[in-house]
């Protein structure tokens, strides 16, 4: 069982990480490779960031990995999908592994929370955040991928081996690597509709498509779904001073907990988070 499981390896995960493994905790970072997926590789200078006058975003998240890496920080590539509170502890599920942690800090990032309508009602009665979890149930029946980057095509594709039929919805531009069996749809997903079960998912431009089942496959799971009960002020999880949310042993840092959205306020959060988890943990061993 992890001591500190850490959702986003971004600037906040990241030092979170390294506090936590400083302190002799089992840690690890859930998410995407930063170096691809960061929105701070994108800034082209930084100038208030101590210490490192002028670096490039690019080069400041590849530091960051480095040193992480070197202090022994685990890394495990692969979206969480929900977090299950249980009695005294938390278990994971990661693309359909389960994993279990003592303590969480979320370090997701700026989250869209905004959910396409019936998205929330239907969840579990035909609409998934998880194609790898839940593709074998629709062999043979119809389905619908909606995605945001290009990184939901290795998960169309994988429908496209169990589904009748399949379609995919994608939210980015190129559609390189689809597989030919897919029908490829640019429009933008109205509503998901149905009766007990999904049956439909309406589209702005084109009327509806008939499905058996949505897939919605987004670089992050809202948070409100990712972890029931967690508490979202102004679409921001609230903590305190300690970095503590409303449920606990739950942490949170970074961009997640609101504005400023600066790195060196993610960096600051990130380390408080990790250290209020170990003494968490201290106290609760």
């Amino acid at each position: 069982m992890l001591d500190i499981a850490i959702i986003g390896s971004g600037p906040a995960g990241l030092s979170a990480a390294i506090n936590g493994v400083i302190r002799n905790k089992e840690v690890k970072v859930f998410g995407t490779d930063p170096e691809k997926s960061s929105y701070l590789r994108k800034a082209e200078k930084i100038d208030n960031y101590l210490g490192m006058p002028g670096i490039s975003g690019e080069e400041m998240i590849r530091k960051f990995v480095e040193h992480a890496k070197e202090m022994g920080v685990q890394f495990h590539s692969g979206r969480v999908i929900q977090i299950f509170q249980m009695d005294d502890y938390f278990t994971l599920n990661v693309e359909n592994e389960f994993i279990d942690a003592k303590t969480i800090i979320l370090a997701n990032g700026i989250v869209n929370e905004k959910a396409i309508e019936g998205e929330t009602e239907f969840l579990g009665r035909g609409v998934s955040y998880c194609a790898t979890c839940d593709g074998p149930l629709y062999r043979g029946k119809t389905a619908v991928l909606v995605g945001d980057s290009e990184a939901a095509e290795e998960d169309v594709n994988y429908l496209a081996e169990v589904c009748e039929k399949v379609y995919y919805v994608p939210l980015h531009k190129k559609t390189e690597k689809v597989d030919s069996r897919v029908e490829v749809i640019h429009d933008k997903p109205v509503a998901i509709e149905g009766e007990e079960t999904v049956k439909t998912l309406k589209l702005k431009d084109n009327e509806e498509l008939n499905v058996n089942g949505v897939f919605i496959i987004k670089d992050t799971v809202p948070t409100t779904q990712l972890l029931q009960g967690i508490e979202i002020v102004d679409k921001a999880i609230k903590v305190n001073q300690y970095m503590e949310t409303n449920l606990k042993g739950v942490y949170a840092a970074g961009d997640c907990t609101g504005r400023p959205f600066q790195v060196a306020k993610a960096v600051g959060q990130g380390t408080t988070a990790a250290l209020q988890a170990v003494s968490y943990l201290h106290k609760n061993s």
